[in-house]
């Protein structure tokens, strides 16, 4: 079983000092991490079934979005950029997400065909982290997927011109009105702008917090066709 240990918060009495003391009270915000101690020879070979043991979990205690990761791309410039992004589907060909094509991470995917995601679940103080190359799935997965939405997010995939400046959320608005117009009382499509991507993974690693910040880190690394198990320094 899991220990937990409170976090460092400054008293409520601390909340009225200057901006000043709260900002010297950041650094002293901590955790102590307990898990479950995990070795090389306790991971299972596959790293794609082993990312699964931690995910059913995870889908098990975590109340909300254990399915979110940190999508992490970069554009011509090197610039790196994150955001959160909802998996919804994987197996042993990669990991999927959804997106309009035309949004900042696709034009960076577009210029720059490799990504990172992150998946953190603090309550089980575990950090799963994956790297590889990208590609857009096949037009069937993403329809197949899109049919599956409720009818407002597919309006919205229409409405929202993604990572794009917009007026004031009255434009978007009345995109939305104008859009539910349009189709009612008939199956929304899927916008050809908007669809899956496939993260094809070349490198994961799996983090379990431990005492004194002397953590886990097991690297699975891709060598040809098999994969490389490694233990990482903390």
């Amino acid at each position: 079983m899991l220990r937990f240990f409170k976090r460092w918060f400054p008293a409520k009495d601390e909340i009225n000092k200057p901006k000043k003391a709260i900002k010297q009270a950041v650094s002293m915000l901590r955790r102590e991490y307990d898990g479950i101690p995990w070795d090389v020879k306790s991971a299972n070979p596959d790293p794609v079934e082993q990312f699964a043991e931690w995910f059913e979990i995870a889908i098990e205690k975590i109340d909300n979005d254990p399915n979110a990761m940190i999508l992490g791309t970069a554009g011509r410039d090197g610039q790196p950029s994150t955001r959160t992004v909802l998996l919804k589907g994987y197996d042993r060909d990669g990991f999927i997400f959804y997106t309009n094509y035309e949004s900042r991470k696709g034009r960076h995917l577009t210029d720059n065909s490799k990504a990172s995601l992150t998946f953190y679940w603090p309550d089980l103080m575990r950090q799963i982290h994956i790297e590889g190359s990208v590609e857009s799935v096949s037009d069937d997965i993403s329809d197949s997927y899109f049919k599956t939405r409720p009818d407002g997010s597919k309006l919205s995939a229409w409405a929202s011109l993604q990572s794009h400046v917009v007026d004031s959320r009255a434009v978007l608005e009345n995109r939305l009105h104008s859009l539910e117009k349009k189709f009612k009382g008939s199956e929304i499509p899927r916008p050809q702008n908007w669809g899956g991507y496939l993260v094809i993974p070349h490198r994961f690693e799996f983090w379990q917090g431990r005492l004194n910040r002397l953590h886990d880190r097991i690297c699975y690394r891709k060598d040809g066709d098999r994969w490389i198990i490694e233990r990482l320094s903390p």
